[in-house]
């Protein structure tokens, strides 16, 4: 017998909450390096004009000649723009404040919602997973990250005002679904900025688990000092403090997304 194995597509997984502040680009930089420690082929995209993923992973952001927003326009190749990042494994498509000028620059694009959909359809076999840093907003950017998708990880903050946010991005999620991307589903939501100390976040873990049932991941990210620090060194927290609270955390979160898929395919041949 022969065994053959062939390789399935990667995953794309959009980091996206409307509402500010959440940890969403905490998010994208420390769970795609962990991923990537796991030994799964990562590539971020840097997907916001803040362009905080791409420096908190080592990238000077202001000295690119090549970002997302040029490739997004068309102006150079995903070759040109793909860079390494201090993380085995890990590769990004940086951005910096060009990427605000997204929203006018495409008026008038014909289909400019599926944009990013059709430069991540032609790489999705080259890599393991595809995570999206979204901006914190709803506008043509986080849209094109939504209909590219496979899913949606909704990092929450765990604070008073936390479901206000979650109903807005539910209703953007099945704005989309309807019109650009049926097959996008809600991967989870992940509290983040946990405090032990207080009654309130506890309480806020209850009430968005209630609102959302079973998609919420079991990992909670802590409020930690050491996750604060980590992107002032343009470093992810696996490689700032490998023993940290948050290190901890966020290997476990890599850990359960990883497990909401399957390896390789596996045929045998006779």
């Amino acid at each position: 017998m022969i065994k053959k194995t062939t390789r399935k597509p990667g995953r794309i997984i959009a980091i996206a909450n409307q509402k500010g502040g959440v940890g969403k680009t905490t998010t994208a930089i420390n769970l795609s390096a962990s991923v990537a420690k796991l030994g799964k082929k990562v590539l971020i995209i840097d997907f916001d004009p803040q362009g905080n993923t791409s420096s908190g992973l080592g990238i000077d952001k202001d000295g690119l000649v090549n970002t997302i927003y040029n490739m997004i326009l068309g102006e150079c190749p995903f070759e040109d723009t793909v860079l390494p990042t201090i993380v085995d494994n890990l590769s990004i498509l940086p951005a910096n404040v060009q990427l605000a000028g997204a929203e006018i620059e495409l008026i008038g694009y014909e289909n400019r919602e599926y944009i990013l959909k059709n430069i991540t359809k032609h790489k999705k076999y080259d890599y393991d997973f595809i995570f999206i840093d979204c901006p914190p907003s709803l506008n043509v950017l986080t849209i094109n990250a939504l209909t590219a998708a496979d899913a949606i990880l909704v990092p929450i903050q765990c604070e008073y005002f936390a479901l206000e946010g979650i109903t807005q991005l539910m209703h953007t999620i099945s704005l989309v679904q309807k019109r650009l991307n049926p097959d996008l589903k809600i991967d989870g939501a992940v509290f983040t900025m946990f405090d032990s100390r207080t009654n309130l976040s506890a309480q806020v873990v209850e009430e968005v688990k209630l609102n959302l049932g079973q998609n919420v991941y079991k990992t909670i990210i802590p409020r930690n000092i050491r996750l604060s620090e980590a992107p002032s060194h343009g470093l992810p927290i696996t490689m700032y403090d490998e023993k940290s609270k948050g290190a901890e955390s966020y290997m476990l979160l890599a850990e359960e997304v990883v497990a909401h898929i399957g390896e390789e395919d596996t045929e045998w041949i006779i």
